[in-house]
């Protein structure tokens, strides 16, 4: 052995690619014994530029710029090219900036409903004849026949219930609350019929007004709405929580 020192140098490089055509920035491996006329047709697939009308820069780790890497037969290692540099990728053929990333200007495919409907391959076409969902029509009036009959019997609850009345509230999976009635009726919040309720301790959600409209008035977390079949008024006086007491 002679003692001497070997220098290997990587074969392979990390470089940054940007365009004059697209905001986004991508990092590559390349073989540095790649030609730059080589290296363009493998980047027709990241820009979306034919490589006939690329022009690329060279730019440093700092981002200061190099050379012109404009000699199609020399090879990629014959620049001072590092990883972390950065080749920037300038479109000579007429493209614009993020002209592939807009979606705006992609024309789109439309169908009329009638025309949709007369195909035999679509979602629709197979629904309709397994006769799911909407496309039951027993089902459909089954389950509209069940919701005009809870409507009816919430409105026949609502209309058996007065502003002012003691009220006990059960509501599944929450415990017992006792309040007053404050509003009986419809609201904007949400269809159907609605009791709004004063609690006596505040266990409620809001003080009497729900996204901006005030229904009735009542403490902060004092005030909720619960649907009608979820009340039961009766003779329920307030609890004496004992505040009184020494």
């Amino acid at each position: 052995m002679d003692g001497g020192v070997a220098v290997t140098s990587n074969p392979y490089v990390n470089v940054n690619l940007t365009t004059s055509i697209s905001s986004f920035e991508v990092v590559k491996r390349y073989d540095k014994g790649i030609s730059i006329g080589d290296m363009k047709r493998k980047l027709e697939m990241v820009v979306g530029a034919p490589s006939s009308s690329m022009d690329l820069e060279l730019y440093s780790t700092s981002n200061n710029f190099l050379q012109k890497m404009d000699n199609d037969e020399a090879l990629l290692g014959s620049y001072p090219v590092d990883d972390g540099c950065r080749i920037h990728v300038i479109d000579r053929s007429g493209g614009t900036m993020n002209e592939f990333s807009d979606v705006s200007k992609v024309e789109k495919f439309e169908l009329s409903d009638e025309a949709y409907d007369k195909r035999t391959d679509t979602v629709r076409s197979v629904l309709q004849k397994q006769r799911v969902g909407k496309y039951n029509e027993e089902l459909m009036a089954t389950k509209k026949a069940e919701q005009t009959a809870r409507m009816e019997e919430s409105k026949a609850a609502a209309e058996a219930i007065s502003p002012g009345s003691r009220c006990k509230v059960q509501v599944p999976g929450q415990p017992t609350k006792i309040g007053t009635v404050m509003y009986v009726g419809t609201a904007d919040f949400k269809p159907g019929y609605w009791v709004g309720v004063k609690y006596d301790e505040p266990l409620g959600k809001h003080d009497g007004s729900v996204d901006g409209k005030r229904y009735f008035e009542c403490e902060n977390k004092y005030g909720a709405f619960v649907r009608p079949l979820n009340v039961t008024v009766g003779d329920f006086p307030e609890e004496d929580y004992g505040l009184d007491e020494i």
